[in-house]
């Protein structure tokens, strides 16, 4: 009897690390299995507004432009950029699906094409869809600190990095020479009710998770002067473009791993108000 008892008590250690680690494994099962509902779910509303939205190009005009142009050099790309069409978006039917949406942004050689919301917060659009569904995907927001016309001095953009390239996940393209490379990846194009924009690439990087790059206003133009020698000191590429205390400046951040962000800074080089 003794020999049975010493048995079961043995068995006890083994039985519960099994029993642990079946509940990891389930947990781990609906954790992948709810990923793959909140992209399907995530990528099937992004086709869904893409068909619903009309987004057309817009020829540029000589007296656009918002830089001083003595100033730039015969290399720099902008002397092509500047004659770059705008994207113009129809927000008609986009407002009435939800009437937080700002604007629209595009990305050359990345799957950022997306129409961008903005709340009272910056948590909100970190587990909810366009469509204000429950979705850990997210969706693209701007800070809420920020302006949807006339723009701050950083207008900023925020997404989740999915693994699946959604979202903001394609942004980490932005760190292959195959994409800072290829100029013709260096122009954003933002489309708002207000006004249509160009902005030029001039900074690429990731970096330990940190929010001095995220300031959205400044004391004064000293102040802005040093984010801006900050932001560009830290590229991972070269651009050949120089950024001063009279730009504006278009951020957009995600993450790329748990301890690291991935980040892409521009310039305002063109505006047409609508």
């Amino acid at each position: 009897m003794k020999k049975k008892l010493h048995l079961k008590q043995k068995s006890y250690p083994l039985l519960l690390m099994l029993l642990l680690s079946l509940i990891l494994t389930v947990y781990g099962l609906v954790h992948i299995i709810l990923w793959i509902f909140d992209n399907y779910y995530n990528q099937k509303e992004a086709n869904d507004l893409k068909e619903k939205v009309s987004i057309s190009n817009r020829k540029t005009k000589e007296d656009e432009k918002m830089i001083d142009e003595d100033d730039i050099s015969s290399f720099d790309p902008y002397w092509d950029f500047i004659k770059m069409d705008y994207m113009e978006v129809d927000f008609t039917d986009l407002e009435k699906e939800n009437d937080e949406v700002v604007a629209w942004v595009f990305v050359g050689g990345t799957n950022i094409n997306y129409p961008v919301v903005k709340h009272s917060d910056n948590e909100y659009y970190l587990n909810h869809s366009f469509y204000g569904t429950k979705n850990e995907a997210g969706w693209v927001f701007m800070d809420y600190r920020n302006r949807i016309r006339n723009f701050d001095k950083n207008t900023i953009l925020y997404a989740h990095g999915r693994k699946n390239g959604s979202m903001f996940g394609s942004l980490r393209n932005i760190l292959n020479s195959n994409w800072y490379q290829n100029s013709n990846n260096y122009v954003i194009k933002l489309s708002t009710k207000y006004e249509n924009s160009l902005w030029q690439v001039f900074s690429v990087y990731h970096i330990p998770t940190t929010s001095d790059y995220i300031q959205t206003h400044f004391s004064d133009q000293h102040q802005f002067s040093s984010f801006l020698e900050l932001i560009s000191k830290r590229s991972h590429y070269d651009f050949q473009t120089g950024v001063r205390e009279t730009d504006k400046v278009l951020t957009l951040s995600t993450c790329f791993n748990d301890h690291e962000k991935v980040v892409m800074h521009a310039k305002l080089i063109k505006i047409q108000k609508r």
